[in-house]
């Protein structure tokens, strides 16, 4: 058994103070006010759940593509967890059908992987005018193949995250994917309003990297921006100040006081010291907190999720209790996953993070067992 004591303890919704979390074996079995722990490890700072990241598109040197095995997945969720991740959803941007079917076929083999929660499949299904990173050659429409293909990965996998555009799919397809089991989210697309909310009808209930690849929000064309901020749709957010400004950071909070989660959008650049990389036939550059093609178009993010956490506290100015359930609880929400991650509570999985007070990580500790910070 181990009890661990902390200047104060976010329970994945609120802040305890003289309150310890008792382990036993991979599980939390009691948090407990300090006076009834017994004997106990006392730690400075914040211990907090282990973070889940739904959108990353590799890790250690490594991307996601058409020629990753169930030994890349492995890699790069154990190089999310020394990041301090309990989970993440390996990304596969926009490629060929036969990448597509190779990553899918990688991942159901990849089940019981530690840290492995599922895929996250954003494209090829986009609109060529909100491409942003994603080569426009290969994105296209679903056909009844790309159907049945993302419905069975949805049934075989955990989680199955597809980001889509409505552009180019049909209400009954989104309608497929979300009975079949898949998190449809809705991203890189122009679509107006009214067709963001006819593709949430339809099942649909996340977007992609809020205000990025997306139609924006004016005050007679409210766009997919609006149709979150008016709606309840769970939306991924890069909090690193590049990709969204902080204001805007701050009233898209201020309208949905949740719903909205981090991503850090990470490259193979996580975890490594790495200054470029190749993506498809051309270079991402790694400079200055930021990670561009040659003609300085974004692509993904350098961000790990404690720093998205510092930018949400110092620079947009939200509460730490929200920050920290905007990378705990509320992705634990949006993949379905609020069971087993996102809080510290009896029966709940015992992955935690320990941060000091400047909202950097420490200490890191999944299934119960320590890991060595990355």
């Amino acid at each position: 058994m181990t009890v661990l004591a902390a200047t104060r303890i976010f329970d994945g919704q609120r802040f305890l103070e003289d309150h310890a979390v008792v382990i036993e074996g991979d599980r939390i079995t009691a948090v407990v006010p300090l006076a009834e722990a017994g004997p106990t490890t006392r730690l400075d700072g914040t211990l907090a759940p282990a973070f889940l990241d739904l959108q990353v598109n590799g890790g250690g040197g490594l991307m996601v593509g058409g020629d990753t095995d169930p030994a890349a997945l492995r890699h790069i969720c154990a190089t999310h967890q020394r990041l301090g991740c309990a989970g993440v959803l390996p990304t596969l941007i926009t490629d060929t059908p036969d990448a597509t079917a190779a990553v899918i076929a990688a991942g159901i083999r990849a089940i019981g992987t530690p840290g492995f929660l599922g895929l996250h499949l954003e494209g090829p299904h986009l609109d060529p005018r909100r491409h942003g990173a994603h080569d426009p050659a290969l994105i296209r429409p679903m056909e009844a193949d790309d159907l049945a293909r993302l419905c069975d990965a949805a049934r075989a996998l955990p989680v199955l995250m597809v980001t889509l555009a409505p552009e180019a799919v049909t209400p009954d397809q989104i309608a497929a994917l979300s009975q079949a089991g898949a998190v449809v989210s809705l991203g890189h697309t122009d679509c107006d309003y009214d067709t963001a909310r006819a593709a949430f009808a339809a099942g649909a209930r996340c977007a992609t990297h809020l205000f990025n690849a997306m139609s924006q929000m004016g005050h007679r064309a409210p766009g997919l921006v609006g149709a979150v901020l008016a709606g309840d749709a769970q939306a991924g957010l890069i909090a690193d100040g590049v990709h969204v400004h902080p204001a805007a950071m701050r009233a898209a909070l201020a309208a949905r006081p949740e719903g909205i989660f981090l991503v850090t959008d990470c490259m193979a650049f996580a975890g490594t010291d790495l200054t470029e990389m190749p993506l498809q036939g051309r270079t991402i550059l790694r400079r200055d907190g930021r990670l561009t093609l040659a003609d300085g178009t974004l692509a993904g993010a350098d961000l790990r999720m404690d720093q998205a956490i510092r930018v949400l506290v110092d620079q947009v100015g939200i509460s730490p209790e929200r920050a920290l359930a905007m990378a705990t609880a509320e992705p634990a929400r949006a993949a379905g996953l609020s069971n087993e991650y996102g809080a510290l509570r009896e029966r709940r999985r015992a992955d935690l993070v320990l941060l000091d007070d400047a909202w950097t990580l420490q200490s890191v500790w999944i299934a119960g067992q320590p890991v060595t910070p990355g």
